[in-house]
């Protein structure tokens, strides 16, 4: 679908759009890749009828997010960008003003959801069921989303926002953002992105951050949010999920982990990679820097509970 829409842009007439440089690079699958992220690992008895099995719960990756504020740059396909045609405004990250005492800023950023099963792919213990088996795939990209990009639109395809995108609503996450932070997000809290924000409306537009390495983190929160109030994303965790994968359209957050991996890998530390809604702050150094450092990808650890 997302080909023959490339190919449907590039057909029509448009102004080609000048685009600034996209910087990136191929994660390395072994030097960039936090292998800590993996653990705990818990294998344990569970009687699975007629026969017994054995359930097991870890973290595998399976996900790569681009987020970036120009147009059709991928990051994680090594600063690659293409040109089909279409029109698509670059996006901004807006300084917090010194005038009247604001201290936020704002950003706009395009989003892209790779498939990227990396145990699959690297053939670690290839006869294990449990591994999601898939090929590596653009799965999502967020510039041929007219809802990613407009706020009332997205407010009209997703009515619950005009509850949850409210000052109200918003107090709750102070919890959790301490729960993120410390182990783990709170799931009743769905519509918080702890630390970092909101997760609606469910789009590019960021409207109060303090830094850039939340207001990315939240943008590519806000896209895994996305694929599964889209049905795009499923659950994998829990008893519902040891005999396969089921829907969940709204996302537990627990299931999740976020690591960065461009520019900078995050591969060692407690905070290497955390629950959607931990705070950036924590981190031991910034991970974005201007310029090169404005392009940024993430690799998506998900937690699989399966019975073999």
């Amino acid at each position: 679908m997302i080909a023959a829409s490339l190919a449907l842009g590039s057909a029509q007439v448009a102004q080609a759009q000048g685009s600034p440089t996209c910087h990136g690079h191929f994660p390395n699958p072994i030097t960039d890749i936090c292998w800590d992220c993996f653990f705990p690992l818990s294998i344990g008895g569970f009687d699975l009828w007629p026969s017994p099995g054995l359930s097991f719960g870890f973290w595998e990756p399976v996900r790569l997010i681009d987020v970036t504020t120009k147009p059709f740059c991928f990051p994680n396909l090594g600063g690659l960008t293409i040109n089909p045609g279409m029109y698509v405004g670059n996006g901004h990250v807006s300084a917090p003003s010194q005038k009247g005492g604001n201290t936020q800023m704002s950003a706009q950023y395009q989003a892209h959801y790779y498939v990227y099963p990396l145990f699959y792919l690297l053939e670690l213990l290839g006869d294990f069921i449990c591994f999601e088996q898939a090929s590596f795939d653009l799965a999502y990209m967020t510039e041929i989303d007219p809802t990613w990009n407009d706020d009332t639109l997205a407010a009209l395809v997703y009515p619950e926002t005009v509850v949850f995108d409210f000052p109200l609503a918003q107090v709750a996450c102070a919890a959790d953002c301490v729960a993120a932070t410390a182990a783990l997000p709170l799931d009743q809290l769905f519509w918080c992105a702890g630390c970092n924000g909101s997760m609606y409306p469910m789009t590019g537009n960021i409207g109060n951050s303090d830094t850039m390495d939340q207001s990315m983190r939240l943008a590519a929160e806000r896209m895994v949010f996305k694929m599964h109030r889209t049905a795009l994303a499923w659950g994998t965790m829990g008893d519902q999920g040891l005999c396969g994968k089921y829907i969940m359209p709204i996302m537990r957050k627990q299931q999740y982990r976020l690591q960065m991996v461009n520019p900078v890998a995050a591969t060692t530390g407690r905070y290497a990679c955390q629950p959607p809604g931990g705070s950036t702050a924590v981190q031991l150094t910034s991970h974005t820097y201007p310029v090169v450092g404005e392009d940024v990808g993430y690799l998506l650890w998900r937690k699989r509970n399966c019975c073999a």
